[in-house]
């Protein structure tokens, strides 16, 4: 599948790539820390400033409002520049609160952290999975009780990335009592300065430290801040999971070709048949990513569970490429490089935004039609 361009689409890519020829970093990005948020922010605020932040957000709130095949122009032309990863600090509000907030806020939610957003003055986490509730994310116990104008919260959630450059959090808790699964839950917006925040990073088998575990003792968050209503949090989580399975991650999987050219490259031309095979295994498998990825995005109407099986190919063969990645390197792959970096952050690929078996859960169940999973 392609894209058939008009001339109006031929001269957006062609003002796209000169902008990101001149203004893509040349140094590779902070691993973590405060240097990491503010790397990403300033990047972000170079694309806001050149206007090229928010593409895919209505107008009326500061995006461009592109049309999806427009949208896919600029994502293309952005991995070919081998611009800075959009998996980063900024990840979370551009791709899930921002989104969130534009289909669920109330308008003061909307005109106080849209702007924030687009610009990188506000760096946002998630609080939704916990300890024995990730998959089974209905299964939550963080709890948030309504006392006066405010949810008193107590619970501990964990995975949360970059919680400790964060200053909200999307965090989804049980705010009915007696409440269970889906039912009784609330999506707030939690200022993460608030007393009674402990916030712990964990450093991941690469080294360094995007996650975090957050740990609530009696925080009081204002019902101001509630999205989508009190006790309906399902269904407005459910609105931001579907940003995240199926537009968040486009410059991701588009990058997986690129990421393959990379590799022919630094294979050379050594006649080593096992390797020239599997690249062009790898090859053939990312521009297979590449046309699931035009279909979900471009097919209408759109149809709600599509993001998963773009997600779980997607997680399956960005962990087969870096593989190939260290094999070629050979003992340079136990070195600090960032081939060997990325390979060991590739792990997390199946396990993030709903693990591998619930992906194959939602398209067994959802797409085929096939009988639920047993429930334990």
């Amino acid at each position: 599948m392609k894209l058939d361009e008009t001339e109006e689409m031929r001269d957006f890519r062609m003002t796209a790539r000169t902008w990101l020829d001149t203004h893509v970093p040349e140094e590779r990005p902070p691993a973590e820390g405060a240097a990491s948020r503010e790397f990403a922010t300033a990047w972000l605020g170079a694309l806001h400033e050149g206007g090229w932040a928010g593409l895919a957000w209505p107008e009326d709130y500061g995006g461009k409002g592109l049309s999806p095949e427009t949208l896919l122009i600029w994502y293309e032309e952005y991995v070919r520049a081998r611009a800075p990863s959009t998996l980063d600090c900024t990840f979370v509000a551009l791709n899930h609160a921002g989104p969130t907030l534009i289909a669920c806020g109330s308008d003061a939610q909307k005109a106080f952290h849209l702007p924030r957003i687009l610009d990188g003055r506000a760096i946002w986490c998630q609080g939704f999975s916990e300890p024995g509730s990730g998959s089974d994310l209905a299964s939550l116990k963080t709890t948030g009780r309504v006392e006066g104008d405010h949810l008193v919260v107590n619970g501990q959630k964990i995975w949360s990335s970059f919680a400790d450059i964060a200053q909200y959090q999307e965090l989804l808790i049980r705010t009915e009592p007696g409440s269970k699964r889906h039912k009784g839950l609330s999506w707030v917006i939690c200022d993460m300065s608030l007393p009674g925040i402990t916030v712990r990073p964990i450093k991941n088998m690469a080294g360094v430290s995007h996650f975090a575990e957050v740990f609530y003792d009696d925080v009081r968050i204002p019902l101001t801040e509630v999205v989508g209503g009190l006790h309906n949090g399902w269904a407005t989580a459910m609105t931001t999971l579907g940003f995240e399975r199926r537009t968040a991650a486009m410059a991701l999987q588009l990058e997986l070709s690129v990421k393959i050219e990379e590799l022919i490259e630094m294979a050379g031309a050594a006649p080593r048949s096992a390797v020239s095979e599997t690249l062009c295994d790898l090859r053939a498998e990312a521009a297979a990513i590449r046309a699931m990825t035009y279909r979900t995005v471009l097919r209408e109407p759109e149809t709600p569970f599509d993001g998963s099986l773009v997600r779980l190919a997607f997680a399956e063969l960005a962990q087969r490429i870096h593989r190939a990645a260290a094999d070629i390197l050979g003992p340079e792959a136990l070195t600090d490089g960032p081939w060997t970096h990325d390979y060991l952050e590739s792990y997390s690929e199946t396990i993030a935004g709903g693990t591998a078996e619930i992906q194959r859960n939602i398209i067994g169940e959802r797409i085929l039609g096939l009988p639920r999973e047993a429930r334990a």
